[in-house]
């Protein structure tokens, strides 16, 4: 009789990387957010990827090969085509025989293993590696003579006099060979920018240069220079991608992209804005899945999860989400109605821009141009009998009006608003001119937020000294410490020597009690509101920072990085 194959969760339970529990939960995620239970465990961080790796080759009796240790570049690389080695992420690694050794990352890709065995010839034999391993390998080494981007700049220097050509003609047309060098150098920036996991790609024209930056992780960091004879020919391909006007130079203007990379479909929202030395072009990659971690990959401590649970299924009232730009709202507010949306609820969102769609909820996009503004898309909802709302942005009186009544009505509105904090967003409504009992009366809940960058798992180590001036700015003391150490990030190839990679959420969460909607319809200042919220237990974003400091999740120099620049250090 054969033997029964281990299940991955099984194999993972019996060497006590995940409890049994854990693994009940993991399984829940997976069901409902239709993914592998191996990348469901990753995303909540119960495994890393290196265990469910291992685990899955010890499932399918496969060899694991950690490409970290002495793997260098063999002859089999030339077996396969560059481009499937890129696309599907596999190594071709030794040729015995007829049979060629692979590594891949998914055992139960036969799809893949079929395509290798046809275009060879020859019999797939496979191993597993991680998947970020095995982009690392080929980013590093699986590269044509003339992909890198470095090597396209230097090709453009080589034909200068081609290129200037077409600067002094103010464009490069549609019907330019594929192969010419500006094509090839946007298309290899923006795969760039992908692959690094950058949220946007900053082209800048200077006097003498146009300068290029990724945005990683909410910090932008120089990728290179190109020749200023260049700027017109390639701020005019860009123009063209984006389907936008290369005529109007002016004007700002907005453009979409869309781009087959690797395996998936990307789009990119573009902006063009005149500068002094020409016009600046911002690409904002769209990752659908950068909005789809769900709840619990978010960042929450378990108290606060619990909160946010409870808040998010009140049956009416408005849950503000409050911080700057670029803090993560709009992902915090799309987790909270992927977890309600089911066929028995009805949910229409008022955005502006829709950046992300998404099955079974309706999404209205916001057109100054012809009048369909927010208050008027808010007030047409409330006549298609919706269960939940999402309102993009509370801007102005009349769509705080209009998102009050709503509440008060028996829906559930979702919203957002930019203070620096929770309190402040009861006295910024007031403000707008929204009446105080009505303010009181609707808000059920405000929780603030912002984004810290993570430390890398694969070099994260102990901090033997950590900088004390920092932990005392932080209120971090000798005692906080006892049982618990600082970490940082030593720097390695996984996180491009910078010690993070990704990000998650602090947060502060204010749940309305009587005492603060008797403040807040008395008019009290956001101090006063402050108070009394963190005499009802609110945890302040300073002091969910610094559980993450104790938890080794983030470095003290990353929240006194971000609560320095929002002036929150000063409150305590």
């Amino acid at each position: 009789m054969a033997r029964r194959r281990k299940k991955l969760g099984e194999v993972l339970v019996s060497w006590n990387v995940v409890s049994p529990n854990a693994l009940a939960d993991a399984l829940a995620y997976a069901a409902q957010h239709h993914k592998k239970i191996g990348e469901s465990l990753i995303e909540l961080e119960m495994a890393t990827e290196e265990e469910v790796t291992k685990a899955l080759a010890t499932q399918f009796d496969l060899e694991y090969v950690d490409l970290d240790k002495n793997v260098g570049v063999t002859s089999a690389l030339d077996l396969v085509p560059k481009k499937v080695i890129r696309d599907h992420l596999v190594l071709p690694m030794t040729k015995e025989g007829n049979r060629l050794k692979v590594i891949v990352c998914d055992p139960l890709d036969l799809e893949v293993q079929d395509k290798l065995r046809f275009l060879t010839g020859l019999e797939i034999d496979i191993a597993l590696a991680p998947k970020s391993k095995i982009q690392r390998f080929v980013d590093t080494f699986v590269q044509d003579s003339r992909t890198s981007v470095d090597e396209a700049i230097q090709q453009i220097d080589r034909d200068a006099d081609l290129t200037a050509a077409d600067d002094k003609n103010g464009k490069l047309t549609a019907e330019d060979d594929e192969e010419a060098p500006v094509i090839k150098l946007l298309n290899l920036i923006i795969q760039e920018a992908v692959r690094m996991r950058a949220s946007d790609i900053h082209v800048e024209p200077f006097a003498d240069r146009v300068r290029v930056r990724y945005r990683i992780d909410g910090v932008c960091i120089i990728r290179d220079n190109i020749p200023k004879h260049m700027q017109g020919p390639v701020l005019t391909r860009l123009k063209i991608m984006s389907g936008i006007d290369i005529a109007e130079k002016r004007l700002p203007q907005d453009g979409r992209i869309k781009m087959r990379i690797g395996s998936g479909q990307i789009d990119f929202r573009v902006s063009a804005l005149p500068a002094y030395h020409g016009e600046s072009v911002v690409l904002r990659i769209l990752r659908p899945d950068s909005v789809r971690i769900g709840i619990s990959g978010m960042g929450f401590e378990q108290d606060d999860y619990e909160r946010f649970q409870k808040i998010i299924r009140q049956p009416n009232g408005i849950f503000l989400v409050t911080g700057p730009t670029g803090s993560g709202k709009t992902t915090t507010l799309y987790g909270a109605l992927q977890e309600l949306n089911r066929p028995d609820r009805k949910i229409i969102t008022a955005e502006d821009p829709v950046e992300y769609n998404f099955t079974g909820i309706n999404q209205c996009q916001v057109k100054e141009e012809i009048g369909l503004t927010f208050s008027r898309i808010l007030r047409a909802m409330l006549r298609q009998a919706p269960n939940i709302i999402l309102v993009g942005e509370i801007r102005d009186r009349e769509v705080g009006d209009v998102a009050v009544q709503a509440a008060l009505t028996g829906h559930l509105v979702f919203s957002t608003l930019h203070t620096n904090d929770s309190p402040s967003a009861i006295t910024r409504l007031i403000d707008m001119g929204i009446k105080p009992f009505l303010v009181a009366s609707s808000i059920q809940a405000i929780m603030a937020q912002r984004l810290i960058r993570v430390i890398c798992n694969e070099c994260k180590e102990i901090d033997p000294a950590p900088d004390r001036f920092t932990l005392k700015l932080l209120g971090i003391s000798d005692r906080d410490l006892e049982g618990h150490h600082v970490y940082k990030g030593r720097g390695c190839n996984r996180c491009s020597g910078i010690g993070y990679r990704g990000r998650q959420g602090i947060f502060e969460m204010l749940e309305m009690t009587n005492a603060i909607r008797e403040l807040a319809f008395n008019r009290a200042p956001a101090s006063q509101l402050r108070r009394a919220a963190r005499a009802t237990g609110m945890k302040t974003l300073l002091d969910d920072g610094k559980r993450k400091i104790l938890r080794g999740v983030t470095t003290p120099e990353e929240v006194v990085r971000i609560t320095q620049m929002e002036g929150i250090v000063a409150e305590e």
